[in-house]
């Protein structure tokens, strides 16, 4: 290298984004997608949480686990069954086995397409029994302890 020149780093080859530009984008995402903790912590609260969780995963998937309260409807279905299940006035929250699965995406897109409000839970069902959720499966009711990489040991929320 000669003497002139500094090396960038890799986070920095690509300069960030100017503040309105991250505003724009950060707003966006919160707009499309929705927190594991946050979406536990409304369904517990006392209420209507104003949302219903829709599972798009398939039937042997559900039976495995799910969370409680949410509706089975998978992906493939969702043109012919949504309006029957669903009311367009009541927003969605998506969820799918994780964040290695894109099935939550697709499900999102199919209800959008069909003039619903929509949001992606991230993490899908893998962050929900890894931060301590309880869910069910075909058996019953279940809950694993927190992975202390998901969640916090020692306070009720993560502080985010």
């Amino acid at each position: 290298m000669s003497a002139g020149i500094t090396a960038v780093n890799p986070v920095l080859r690509v300069a960030p984004a100017s503040p309105a530009e991250a505003v724009a984008h950060f707003a966006a995402s919160l707009a499309f997608h929705a927190d594991v903790s946050d979406v536990a912590a409304a369904l517990a609260a006392d209420g209507d949480p104003g949302f219903v969780v829709v599972d798009s995963r398939s039937t042997e998937s559900w039976d495995q686990g799910h969370i409680p309260g949410a509706l089975h409807l998978p992906t493939a279905l969702i043109p012919e069954q949504a309006a029957g299940l669903l009311d367009r006035s009541v927003p969605v929250v998506t969820y799918c086995w994780g964040p290695g699965c894109n099935g939550a995406t697709r499900a999102a897109l199919a209800l959008a397409r069909l003039g619903y409000q929509v949001k992606e839970m991230l993490g899908g069902f893998e962050y929900w029994v890894r931060e301590g959720f309880e869910f069910e499966t075909w058996e019953g009711r279940e809950r694993r302890a927190a992975d202390a990489l998901t969640a916090p040991v020692d306070a009720a929320d993560c502080g985010c």
